[in-house]
C-alpha cells in the first residue's frame, strides 16, 4: 500500500512511526500540484501541515475517490471547503495532527460526508490503527480539553499561586497525566497550542479559551517553559 505524506519534519516522522510496517510503502511529497502525476499511485494521502497551509486542496479536490486526511484542528473541513472552488471528488477526512498526537494508541478523526464512515473504518484495519469519529469543528476533542487545561495552568503561573514544576508535577500525581500541562505544551510546541487556542476563542468565544497573557508572550518570544537542555 502506497503512503503519500507530506508535512513538516517532525509530524512527518511521527506518522511514519505509527505506521512502520514491512506492507506500508511510505512516500513522502512536498507539493501536491507539483507531484500530482504521483499521487495518482497514492492508496491514501496524509496532509500534516493542512492547518497552517491548505494551498492543496484544490489539487486534491480533483483527485477522484482518493483517501486524503488532512490535518483539521485550528480549522474546520466544512470552513476549508467553503471557498473551495469546483467539485470535491477525493474523499476528505480530518486527522488530529498535531505534535504527539499522531503516534497515541487512538486517532481522532472527522468527516466532512458521514457516508464515508465505511471508507475510514476500511482503510483503518489496513492501516492497523485504532480511531474515534468527531465532531468536524475546530480543537477536534482531545486539544480542546488538554489545551483549555494548559492555559489554565498558565493562569495559575501567572496568579504566583504555583511554579512551572510544582504545576506539572500535581497534576501527573493528582491525574495520571504522562506529563505536566506545562511540560506537554513544550512537547507539543507553544505555538500550536497558542494558534489553536486561538482559534476555538474565534469559533466559540468562549472565555475558557481566551489566552493567558503568559501563554501569549511565550509564544510571541518563542520560548518554552522548561530550559531546553
Amino acid at each position: 500500500m502506497n503512503i503519500f505524506i507530506t508535512g513538516e519534519d517532525r509530524r512527518f516522522e511521527e506518522l511514519r512511526a505509527k505506521l512502520m510496517r514491512e506492507d506500508l510503502d511510505i512516500i513522502r511529497f512536498d507539493d501536491a500540484e507539483e507531484d500530482v502525476e504521483e499521487l495518482d499511485s497514492a492508496d491514501v494521502i496524509f496532509d500534516l501541515n493542512f492547518d497552517d497551509d491548505a494551498s492543496n486542496l484544490a489539487v486534491y479536490a480533483t483527485l477522484k475517490d482518493k483517501l486524503v486526511f488532512v490535518s483539521a484542528t485550528k480549522t474546520s473541513l466544512a470552513e476549508s471547503l467553503y471557498l473551495l472552488e469546483g467539485k470535491l471528488k477525493c474523499k476528505l477526512f480530518g486527522i488530529n495532527a498535531l505534535p504527539t498526537f499522531l503516534n497515541r494508541s487512538r486517532w481522532e478523526i472527522s468527516l466532512h460526508y458521514k457516508f464515508h464512515g465505511q471508507d475510514v473504518k476500511d482503510i483503518a484495519n489496513k492501516l492497523g490503527v485504532e480511531y474515534d469519529i468527531v465532531e468536524d469543528r475546530v480543537g477536534m476533542v482531545s486539544p480542546r480539553i488538554l489545551f483549555m487545561i494548559m492555559n489554565e495552568a498558565c493562569y495559575t503561573l501567572q496568579e504566583g499561586t504555583a511554579s512551572v514544576e510544582d504545576i506539572d508535577i500535581a497534576m501527573k500525581l493528582g491525574t495520571n497525566y504522562p506529563f505536566g500541562p506545562l511540560e506537554w505544551c513544550d512537547k507539543i510546541g507553544i505555538s500550536e497550542v497558542f494558534e489553536t487556542l486561538t482559534a476555538l476563542y474565534e469559533d466559540t468565544k468562549d472565555e475558557r479559551y481566551k489566552i493567558c497573557p503568559i501563554l501569549k508572550t511565550k509564544y510571541l518570544k518563542n520560548q518554552p517553559f522548561y530550559k531546553i537542555k
